[in-house]
């Protein structure tokens, strides 16, 4: 127990310089690149991120355990939503400027929906997994467009109006280091990649281990403990950017976080196997994914402050979910 609780703080540690490293790095790099750190996070970091979830789910269907894949992504983006952001709320508020936030979170909640109707025709097979691949390709390709069109605006802008385009660029990458080089940058974001998933599997580990030292099934170990584990490097990541007050960072590593499990995930596990899709899961827990999901309408739609009390109560939300799951 003593050897599982020191390796469960080191996991810790690890996972929030490396949520730094990473913040650090996206922030310099969306600042070189001329666009929007929401544009950065929403790929970069984003599919990084979720890195655990797509190895745990290709090695589940591999091991015919198709259900320890579905729970593990719906389960993650359940705790995206309400740990993820809820957590860093809770500490410093999260409120996010950009329009394009918008726009991507309408296609998260298209994603969800999308995913919600292959789910209910049936096991998802290679077949469902290109329609989901295209999906997210279609994703993919808006991020590239809108990182294209910032670039230009941002040369019009700074050619009518240099001063107040300096204002504007400050204050969207607030903390970054304009002198920072690419070799830095990318060693910034290497380290942030390496790290998070070694942070993660460290506590998971020692957490699964105590969890069976005090006689917790396997069943509410998969839904919980692994579905949270695997969000560790979501969590660590959002936490120093709502530190570094870079909301659009925080917001875009859980949008796209979550698209990329549903539709990346899920489409590349589908190629080794078919996935079948538990009753239970059809009956509660992928309706509150959705629910989940759609909780973050006025926040970002309505440009509401996700402040302290709403972390809150998106803690409870999770608490009373896991509470019904031990039941």
């Amino acid at each position: 127990m003593a050897s599982d609780l020191l390796h469960a703080g080191l996991g810790l540690a690890l996972l929030l310089l490396a949520g730094d490293s990473l913040v650090k790095g996206a922030v310099n790099l969306s600042l070189r690149l001329g666009v929007p750190a929401l544009i950065v996070s929403l790929t970069i970091v984003a599919f990084g991120t979720s890195a655990p979830e797509l190895l745990i789910s290709i090695k589940a269907v591999l091991d015919n355990s198709p259900g320890i894949a579905m729970g593990n992504v719906v389960g993650s983006n359940i705790a995206n939503v309400l740990l993820v952001l809820g957590i860093p709320a809770l500490m410093t508020g999260i409120r996010t400027d950009e329009c394009d936030t918008r726009r991507t979170y309408a296609l998260m909640v298209g994603s969800t929906l999308f995913f919600l109707f292959v789910c209910m025709i049936g096991p998802i097979t290679w077949i469902h997994g290109i329609g989901l691949m295209l999906a997210l390709g279609f994703v993919l390709v808006d991020a590239f467009l809108s990182a294209r069109n910032h670039r230009r605006e941002a040369v019009v802008a700074a050619e009518a109006a240099r001063c107040a385009a300096s204002d504007e660029t400050e204050e969207e990458v607030e903390g970054a280091d304009p002198s920072l080089g690419w070799f830095k940058i990318g060693m910034f974001l290497v380290l942030g990649l390496l790290g998070l998933p070694l942070g993660a599997d460290l506590l998971v580990d020692a957490s699964i281990s105590i969890a069976h030292e005090i006689g917790v099934s396997d069943t509410v170990i998969g839904l919980t403990l692994v579905a949270v584990g695997t969000s560790l490097p979501e969590l660590a990541t959002t936490v120093m950017a709502a530190l570094r007050r870079q909301a659009d960072v925080a917001m875009g590593n859980v949008i796209g976080s979550n698209m990329f499990n549903l539709l990346a995930i899920i489409g590349m596990a589908s190629f080794f196997g078919d996935i079948a899709v538990p009753p239970e899961m059809l009956r509660f827990d992928l309706w509150v994914m959705l629910g989940a999901a759609l909780l973050l309408t006025p926040f970002v739609v309505w440009r509401l402050a996700l402040g302290r009390v709403w972390g809150a109560v998106f803690f409870l939300l999770y608490a009373a979910y896991a509470g019904v799951l031990l039941l």
